[in-house]
């Protein structure tokens, strides 16, 4: 499988793919929705790419005009190989791979008072609980920057839920059997 940065500053060039990896990742096509929804308000944003994979989102991101990515990985072979495709573009100063599980990861970032722009989360889709259970941390945390956004990118027919305590689900965007959830924090009443 190939897997390319679709836009900005390192537009076509190749990334190093999971090969007999086990993951999915996030389709180019799906990556291009995503970051033409985003548009410029990329730029200069700190963006946390969580079940990171091949890094694919959060370089994305990055050639995009990011200013920092945090990458979240739990497997040891996908975060050696985001770190190699980070070294490839040479984007070491900012970017910071964390080989953790995902809430060990958020947990330590929140002691460090990070607050995100954009958080994506693509957990494998038959991961229910665990993105619900990613899902709540977020809405509990004080991660998520006041006009920031959390993407959850899962499969069309997962069910996920409208509204938390803080985050609500603001826009959902279906490609294939893919979807984009894509959660703001409420407005108080």
């Amino acid at each position: 499988m190939n897997v390319r940065v679709i836009g900005g500053q390192f537009r076509s060039r190749r990334l190093k793919s999971p090969g007999k990896l086990a993951m999915r990742p996030t389709s180019d096509r799906l990556r291009e929705t995503l970051f033409n929804v985003l548009g410029p308000s990329i730029e200069d944003s700190l963006f946390f790419d969580l079940y990171a994979g091949t890094g694919a989102v959060g370089i994305e991101a990055i050639s995009r005009g990011a200013r920092e990515a945090i990458f979240v990985e739990a497997h040891r072979a996908a975060a050696q190989l985001i770190r190699e495709n980070v070294e490839s573009l040479k984007i070491e100063s900012r970017v910071e791979v964390m080989e953790a599980e995902t809430i060990r990861a958020l947990e330590k970032i929140a002691q460090r008072k990070l607050m995100a722009d954009f958080i994506f989360l693509d957990p494998p889709y038959d991961a229910a609980e665990e993105r619900l259970r990613v899902l709540e941390f977020l809405d509990e945390s004080h991660l998520v920057a006041p006009s920031g956004i959390v993407i959850v990118e899962h499969s069309v027919k997962a069910d996920l839920p409208e509204r938390f305590d803080g985050l609500e689900l603001s826009r959902l965007l279906e490609q294939g059997d893919a979807a984009l959830s894509f959660y703001r924090l409420a407005l108080a009443a």
